[in-house]
Formats: C-alpha cells, sequence, structure tokens
C-alpha cells in the first residue's frame, strides 16, 4: 500500500530545489523524487508545487510514496501492435502503440513497452530505475511512434547523454485545429504543472525551459497537419504549446479540443505521433534514423479530411 506522510521540512534544506529536498529526506534517488512531484503525489504547504521551487524550512510538505516497483512481480506481458522497427545488441527501437506506457509508473496499470520486451525475449540495460531499466526517453500513453530503449550498458549511458545535450533528432506530426499563423515557428515558453490541476501540464512563468519548432506540412479546411521538431522533452510539451496558441491537437480533449471535430474524424484521443528519431548509434557512430508510418486511426483522420478538400 502506498504511505502518505506529512513532515516539516528541516531548516538545513531551505533553499534546495524540492526534489533535491524529498531525495535527501526520504532516501530516495532525484529522478525519483522528480516523477512524486511531476505525477502529483507532492504537496507543499497544501499546493501542488514545481520540481524547482527552493523549499522553505517548515514548510508543511505531504507527499505519498508508493511500495516500490517490483519487476519481478510484474510478469512479461505480450503487447498487442508492439512491433520492433531496429534490434541490434545496443539498442531496439519499437513502434509503439496507443494505449501502452512505456513502463510501470504510478496509477498505470495498463501495458508497457519494457513488458512487451521482456515478452519478446529481448535483453535490457539494467541500468536505471528498477522500473525503469533501460528506458532513455518516454512518449505518452496516448501518444504513438518510435520510441529507442537501451540493452546495453553503454547503450544507455551514450543515449541518456545523448537526450539531455540534445543531439537527438526527434520530429512528431501533429494535427491540429485550425490555421496556426504565423504557418511555421518556434514555441519558446515554460511548462510546468498546471496550477489547478494534477493531470494537465501549462505553461507558466518560472517552470521548466521548454522550446517546440513546428512547420505547417499540410492545411486543411479545419485543420493543419504540422511537422514539429522538440529541442526539449517536458512532459506534454507538444501537447500544451500547442493548446496555448489555441491550436490543439485534434481529439486531445484534455487540452481543449472541439469534441465535435473529434468525433467527426473518429478519434478517441490526441492526434500526436513520433514520427522519426535520429541519433548517433553508441557502438558504430554511425547516424542511424528510424521511422514510423501513421496508425490507423490517424491516418483514418487525414483520410476524412482528404475527402472534404
Amino acid at each position: 500500500m502506498a504511505e502518505t506522510r506529512t513532515v516539516p521540512v528541516p531548516d538545513g534544506l531551505e533553499g534546495l530545489r524540492l526534489d533535491v529536498a524529498i531525495s535527501r529526506m526520504f532516501g530516495l534517488s532525484r529522478t525519483a523524487a522528480a516523477d512524486l512531484i511531476d505525477d502529483g503525489a507532492v504537496l507543499l504547504d497544501g499546493d501542488a508545487p514545481a520540481r524547482s521551487v527552493k523549499v522553505r524550512g517548515g514548510a508543511y510538505l505531504e507527499i505519498t510514496i508508493p511500495d516500490p516497483v517490483d519487476l519481478a512481480a510484474a510478469p512479461p506481458v505480450a503487447v498487442h501492435g508492439l512491433t520492433i522497427l531496429h534490434d541490434d545488441e545496443d539498442l531496439v527501437v519499437v513502434d509503439k502503440p496507443v494505449g501502452v506506457a512505456a513502463h510501470p509508473t504510478i496509477g498505470w496499470d495498463g501495458p508497457t513497452v519494457s513488458q512487451g520486451l521482456a515478452a519478446m525475449g529481448l535483453r535490457i540495460s539494467t541500468s536505471g530505475a528498477p522500473e525503469r531499466q533501460g528506458i532513455v526517453h518516454r512518449l505518452d500513453a496516448g501518444t504513438t511512434g518510435v520510441m529507442v530503449v537501451a540493452k546495453s550498458e553503454r547503450a544507455y549511458t551514450q543515449l541518456k547523454r545523448a537526450f539531455k545535450q540534445r543531439t537527438v533528432q526527434k520530429l512528431y506530426s501533429a494535427l491540429v485545429q485550425g490555421h496556426p499563423d504565423p504557418s511555421s515557428g518556434t514555441i519558446d515558453a515554460a511548462i510546468d504543472r498546471h496550477p489547478s490541476s494534477d493531470w494537465r501540464f501549462a505553461v507558466v512563468a518560472g517552470g521548466r525551459p521548454s522550446v517546440t519548432h513546428y512547420e505547417t506540412a499540410r492545411a486543411y479546411r479545419a485543420a493543419s497537419l504540422l511537422d514539429v521538431h522538440l529541442e526539449t522533452g517536458r512532459t506534454h510539451q507538444i501537447r500544451v504549446h500547442l493548446a496555448a496558441l489555441r491550436h490543439p491537437c485534434c481529439g486531445d480533449a484534455l487540452y481543449g479540443a472541439d469534441p465535435t471535430l473529434s468525433r467527426h474524424l473518429g478519434l478517441t484521443r490526441q492526434w500526436l505521433h513520433a514520427r522519426s528519431l535520429g541519433f548517433e548509434h553508441p557502438s558504430s557512430g554511425e547516424w542511424l534514423t528510424v521511422t514510423s508510418p501513421f496508425p490507423a486511426d490517424l491516418q483514418h483522420a487525414l483520410d476524412v479530411l482528404d475527402a472534404e478538400s
């Protein structure tokens, strides 16, 4: 059972970032502490904080700490639609289907990429937290497309570094409502947890720096298909930034998509697809680019728009 504790922040930790303070107070890794904050499991003086907020000695911290994830107790599960796009001794690149999370996490009891790869008999790197071994980046459960997982320890270290240093080329396709003006541009707006919602994120002053580049690939009557390049990789970044432009992803009810248009296009989730991933291979040093076609539900929405053009 998860345990909820309410404790004052020790005076000796005053001025530290919240994720650092939690790490020291509860013996968690900084990544685990940050994930608890992002998942809404932390309140500071009754408010949902950003991980970067500086703590005050004596402030009251309420934190819900789940039981450690035991991967041995989460047996391999065949994941329908999870396909291999590239596989070698160092890494595996998959085409992640909708409704699948990257790895076990708080509040998620559905299928994961980790379980699916285990069911395929693939050996994955043991680096990283127990519940996310080999996972070097994530896609939302409702977002499909290309995702790389490390198999060797060398690949894990080098891929994590590449993502951190922003040398990985991440190309997404997004179908948005209306027509962005200008038709191409850069969104440079900090993102953090929504001030009134545990499950949404928003453009927030003082949040984490976030940069998204977009270009209109095709304009339809009621929507536009965008090529989106991520410079940073925040949770829900594309969805939040496009919604901030008042052009949310079609089908994205969480961020204000028009339900009438969503139904018309047959969408039950956001129209967002990780189309390609490019990076330097950790062993050969050669540039590797892996792409994924649009899944059936997203292609259907485009077909509807094409028929009306």
